[in-house]
């Protein structure tokens, strides 16, 4: 008899968080927004119920946010130094998993290069500095 313990409500909450973070923080500073929407449109880290039965268990669970904040890491050094052999090897690896789990994301490492065309502060996804209340 094996026993599995259910993925928490906070383990769905965080991997839906750092999904987020990818369309907030990663892509607009790599991509334009018309890329972005199409990102939407080809439901690039998108998931749906099914996606949480997939990772349903407390280990599955974990190696998707592992996968996701490593992934977002790597990213994180790539914008100011170039990457060894060993990163992008795990870049890899961990973009693997999440296909795994049936999370489409169709890049690689070298399509992460600062772009300096793009225009980061007034991208459409990028979450506003502060609110004003009416």
């Amino acid at each position: 008899m094996k026993v599995l313990f259910a993925s928490t409500q906070e383990q769905e909450e965080k991997i839906c968080e750092l999904l987020d973070t990818f369309y907030s923080q990663i892509f607009p500073q790599y991509f334009s927004d018309e890329e972005i929407v199409k990102f939407h449109e080809l439901k690039i880290l998108h998931t749906t119920t099914r996606h949480f039965e997939y990772f349903g268990t407390l280990k599955e669970a974990f190696q998707v946010i592992s996968s996701l904040q490593t992934i977002i890491s790597i990213l994180d050094v790539h914008q100011k130094e170039k990457l060894n052999s060993f990163y992008v090897d795990l870049f890899t690896t961990n973009v693997n998993i999440l296909q795994e789990f049936g999370l489409f994301f169709p890049f690689t490492l070298e399509q992460f290069y600062p772009n300096v065309d793009i225009e980061t502060s007034f991208s459409i996804y990028t979450k506003a500095a502060n609110e004003m209340l009416v």
